[in-house]
Order: structure tokens, then C-alpha cells, then sequence
């Protein structure tokens, strides 16, 4: 099932889903327009709060090193909290 959103004028779909951690509701209320420039969004969860994240392909103006898209998963496995629930947004319009 294709899910999207738009929040800030902009749409994103949900790439991945694990452990069914996608709550739009709570997205909604914690996403600012800081991540509007951002291409990828994770979203996971620690000690049962959600955190963001933002990631960027190599074009992209807000690119650096510390935010490139090919390091979602060491972020994921290194920064987040042992098999918690997150989800990968991508903006769809760019």
C-alpha cells in the first residue's frame, strides 16, 4: 500500500515501515518547516517518543556529509534505539 502525506505544502510517501511506526497524527504535530528542504525523513522512536531526522541526496542544496541519504541505515543501526519502530519518508515533490 502506497502511503503519503503532505505536510508543509510538500508530499512525501512512506518508503519503509517497520514495525508499523507510522503515525501520521504524531508526525503532523512534530514536524517543522526545518525539515521542508530536507529529501528523506526518518522518523523512529525511543523511550516511546518520536524523533526526526532529515537526509539529503548529494544535489541538494542542504547536502553535507553527516546528512547523505546513503547513510540512512548506519543511522538507523547505530543512532537509534535496538530494533525500535521508525519509518523513511521521501519527498515526492521536489
Amino acid at each position: 500500500m502506497d502511503k503519503r502525506i503532505t505536510l508543509e505544502n510538500n508530499q512525501y510517501k512512506v518508503t519503509k515501515n517497520y514495525k508499523d511506526g507510522f503515525n501520521a497524527e504524531e508526525l503532523k504535530e512534530k514536524f517543522t518547516d526545518y525539515f521542508e528542504d530536507f529529501d528523506f525523513v526518518v522518523g523512529d522512536y525511543a523511550y516511546g517518543k518520536l524523533r526526526l531526522k532529515g537526509f539529503c541526496n548529494k544535489k541538494n542544496k542542504r547536502y553535507k556529509k553527516i546528512n547523505d541519504y546513503s547513510l540512512i541505515d548506519e543511522y538507523i543501526k547505530k543512532d537509534c534505539a535496538y530494533d525500535c519502530a521508525y519509518y523513511i519518508l521521501e519527498k515526492v515533490n521536489k
